[in-house]
Parts: C-alpha cells; sequence; structure tokens
C-alpha cells in the first residue's frame, strides 16, 4: 500500500490548481495558475500546451520534493477535446461563446428530449453535445478525423497517460450526451454515429496507466495515473465518503451547483437550469445550479474582501437589491442582472451582491425541494456571511461548512485513497451559526416578490 503523497490537478475554468495531499489527508503544497483561453480565428480556445507545460513542471517539482508518486484530475464542466493518434484534430473549445444565430437553430432542435437525458436547454457550450454539433456544422469532416471524443478530465488523463478513457461523472453532466435512466448514450450519439469514438469507461479514481517523470539530477520516475472527474461530483462524493447520507450539497466555485439526492427527477424543470447529475456510480442526481460565482464577481464590482454585518444591514435597511440574472444559465433566464433601490458602491455593493446570491441559493433550494441537512463547499464560504445568512433564510435545515473549502479536489484525492485502500479523511465540517440581521426575512419577502413578478412576466411573453 503506497504511503507516498498524491497530487491532484483542480483545473477550473479561472483557475487551475495543484493540491499535494499527504497520507493522512492533509495539504502539504500547493500551486495555482490561470489557464489561457486566446482567439484562435473566430473561435476563443485553451492553450492546452501551456497549461500541460506548467503542470508537468509542478508534478516534476512536487515528485522531487515530496516523492509523489500518484497524480489525479478534477475538471470542470461543459468541454470536451477531440483527439487521434497522439494529437488533438481541434483546439479544445471554450465554452463560453455562443454559435451562429443560423446554426443554433439547427442544432438546438437536434437535441434529445429532457426526460431521455436530463439535460436542459442551455446557452453557449453548457450542454457541450451543442458545441460538438457546432464544430460538426463547421467541418462535417472533422469528428470523423477524430479517434475520441474526450471529456476535459479524461484529456488530461490521457495526456498524462497516453490511455484514452470514458467517465460517467462527466459524461452524464448535462452534455446531452448521456441517458441516466438507460444508463447508456444518448440518442444523439448513435444519431450522428458517435458511439465508436467514445473509449472505454474506467472508474472514476481508478488507475489507467503511468507517467514518466524526468527530475533535474536525471533520473525518470514512474507515477501511477488515474482517470479524473467531474468536479462538483467529486465534492459530492467526498462529502459522502465523510459519513454525510440524506443531504444537500451546494458546492460553489464559478458555479453554484445544487445536488439533491431526495428529490425525484420528476421534480425538475428544463426551464429553470435543472437537470440530473451522474454520480461516479452511475446514480442519476436532481440538481440545480446558477453561475454564483461569476454573478457575485459581476454584481459585487470584483470585491474580493470580507463582508461586515454592519453593510449588510446597512442595504437591507435602504432596501437596495440585486435581481436575477448576472450571467448566462440559471433559475432565471432571459433577465438581464440590474441593481433597484439607492445606489450602492463599495463594500455595500458587496453586500447586495452576497445578499443576491444567497437568495437565489434560496430559490434554488426551494425549487429543488431540499428540506434535508445542508453542506456548503466551495469558494463562496469565504465571503464570510454568505453560509450564515443561507442558515438564517433555512432556518429549518441543518448549514455545515467544510473547513476545507476545495471539496472537488478532497474528493478526486478520496477517490485516489479509495483505490488504494485508504480513507485518511475526517468529518471537521462545523454548523454555521444563522446571522442575526434585522429585516431580512422582510428583506427575502420583497426579493421574491420582484422575482416572482419577473416569472409571471415570463409566462405571459410565452403566452402572448
Amino acid at each position: 500500500m503506497s504511503q507516498s503523497p498524491i497530487a491532484v490537478f483542480d483545473l477550473g475554468k479561472t483557475n487551475s490548481k495543484l493540491f499535494v495531499v499527504s497520507p493522512d489527508g492533509q495539504v502539504i503544497d500547493a500551486a495555482r495558475t490561470r489557464p489561457v483561453w486566446r482567439n484562435e480565428g473566430d473561435l476563443r480556445v485553451l492553450d492546452d500546451a501551456a497549461l500541460f507545460g506548467w503542470m508537468k513542471g509542478e508534478l516534476a517539482r512536487v515528485v522531487a520534493v515530496h516523492c509523489v508518486d500518484r497524480i489525479m484530475f478534477s475538471g470542470h464542466g461543459c468541454t470536451f477535446a477531440l483527439a487521434a493518434g497522439d494529437a488533438l484534430v481541434h483546439a479544445i473549445l471554450d465554452y463560453e461563446q455562443e454559435p451562429p444565430a443560423d446554426i443554433a437553430a439547427r442544432i438546438d432542435a437536434m437535441a434529445p428530449d429532457f426526460r431521455e437525458t436530463f439535460s436542459p436547454p442551455l446557452p453557449l457550450g453548457f450542454n457541450y453535445g451543442r458545441h460538438l454539433l457546432w464544430l460538426d456544422e463547421r467541418d462535417p469532416d472533422l469528428i470523423a478525423k477524430a479517434d475520441a471524443i474526450l471529456a476535459y478530465p479524461q484529456f488530461w488523463s490521457w495526456k498524462f497517460s497516453g490511455r484514452k478513457v470514458n467517465e460517467v461523472s462527466y459524461l452524464g453532466c448535462h452534455s446531452n450526451l448521456w441517458a441516466p435512466l438507460e444508463d447508456d448514450f444518448s440518442s444523439l450519439v448513435d444519431r450522428m454515429g458517435w458511439r465508436d469514438k467514445m473509449p472505454e469507461f474506467a472508474k472514476a479514481g481508478s488507475v489507467i496507466g503511468t507517467h514518466a517523470v524526468t527530475l533535474d539530477d536525471g533520473r525518470s520516475v514512474e507515477v501511477a495515473v488515474h482517470n479524473g472527474v467531474h468536479d462538483s461530483n467529486a465534492a459530492l462524493y467526498f462529502y459522502r465518503s465523510l459519513g454525510f447520507s440524506d443531504f444537500t450539497l451546494i458546492s460553489t466555485g464559478t458555479w453554484v451547483i445544487i445536488f439533491n439526492p431526495a428529490s425525484p427527477l420528476e421534480r425538475l424543470d428544463s426551464a429553470r437550469d435543472m437537470l440530473a447529475n451522474v454520480t461516479v456510480d452511475h446514480q442519476p442526481v436532481a440538481t440545480i445550479r446558477f453561475m454564483g460565482g461569476r454573478e457575485y464577481d459581476v454584481a459585487s464590482g470584483g470585491w474580493t474582501n470580507p463582508i461586515s454585518p454592519d453593510a449588510v444591514a446597512s442595504v437591507i435597511a435602504k432596501r437596495a437589491f440585486a435581481l436575477p440574472s448576472f450571467a448566462p444559465g440559471g433559475p432565471m433566464p432571459g433577465h438581464e442582472g440590474r441593481f433597484v433601490g439607492p445606489a450602492v458602491e463599495g463594500e455595500e455593493r458587496a453586500a447586495v451582491a452576497m445578499l443576491y446570491v444567497a437568495l437565489m441559493t434560496d430559490l434554488s433550494l426551494d425549487l429543488i425541494g431540499s428540506e434535508n441537512a445542508i453542506v456548503i463547499d466551495g469558494g463562496l464560504v469565504k465571503t464570510g456571511l454568505y453560509a450564515a445568512v443561507l442558515a438564517a433564510l433555512r432556518a429549518g435545515q441543518t448549514v455545515h461548512t467544510s473547513a476545507n473549502p476545495e471539496g472537488s479536489a478532497f474528493g478526486a484525492a478520496a477517490l485516489v485513497f479509495d483505490a488504494i485502500g485508504r480513507n485518511p479523511f475526517v468529518n471537521d465540517c462545523a454548523v454555521a451559526e444563522p446571522a442575526i440581521i434585522s429585516g431580512l426575512e422582510n428583506y427575502r419577502q420583497e426579493w421574491r416578490q420582484r422575482v416572482d413578478a419577473m416569472t409571471a412576466g415570463n409566462r405571459q411573453e410565452k403566452r402572448a
């Protein structure tokens, strides 16, 4: 049994990170970089060579310093690679770009029924099958040149191991390519003739090969390469491994992704960015999401400092609100984010933005029928009051926060430890104390009334 540390690359859209996790479950080293998304003609694509160079350099460093002998990958959603032999046949697309309207109309008509894939119709490349169809429209011979359609974590597993595999948690993440109830590829895959482009499946965390690391002294060290995983599904796996069973997970980062395994799939409304994710063991999980981290950054004006209770109390007293949505997708599509009420700047603007994200989370929890315990993981915990405000809004539920906000990376590590017969992590989550803020409930009711009026307006427009 290995007693060496493992390296986890947690590859986000905005930040990519490396964590070195010791055999007793502690982070003993970390590094980060920002992926470069560059323009190539009329498309925006990943500079994968730059990111690969950073990853190889950091891996060599931690192998030399810490004797790391295993690597694992956790990856953000909505992204794929087309590979042939040992190369890409097309650069990796940035999922935040919209096909031309005439192409979008054609490819959107090809999407499978929601009750087959539980992938709602989404803009940009949020259904990555949509971007595959876009590339097919641009060049009908392109996909034929590929021998594999690789999900993003599996792209990196392949780059380090040389082996092309599939993994169900990523494929089942609103891609339009997976039918969760059938536990098989969707009708779109067969209609487009892509089934033979789909590599064999390997379990997330399983060993799929090795990678030779060359050290500065000329030695070559072999490290085991483990199959990667979808980041939010990794977080769900992590908290289950800590002993949580009947709970709703709020995984926060660029996205706020809310999993409620207790919710029946029949509750899902495709028009409100509700979907079924698929766990690493092939089980569909009711999910709702919105781009909460991105929305907070936009609505707050890029505020990065803590927010004081006084600032929150002030904007509540002023009745300053932020209304959806400040980014695409989410349960309130078709509306442009805006502020109403007295103008706010600086910390007060950030307080309104934080309240907005908390209220959007609260709305999403209602839509997905969350009545069980809540676990909050990820970057929004660092805003300070988000968990406490949510605990106040959800008085009938216990809200837990993780002492370690990197649940996706730790879930990826837990998968590796499971594969080698270890489980070093302990549950150190804390119960969030509800914030005591005068006027919060009335503020919530007024915000909901405004949002409900927006929803009613949407329905009237559709009828018209």
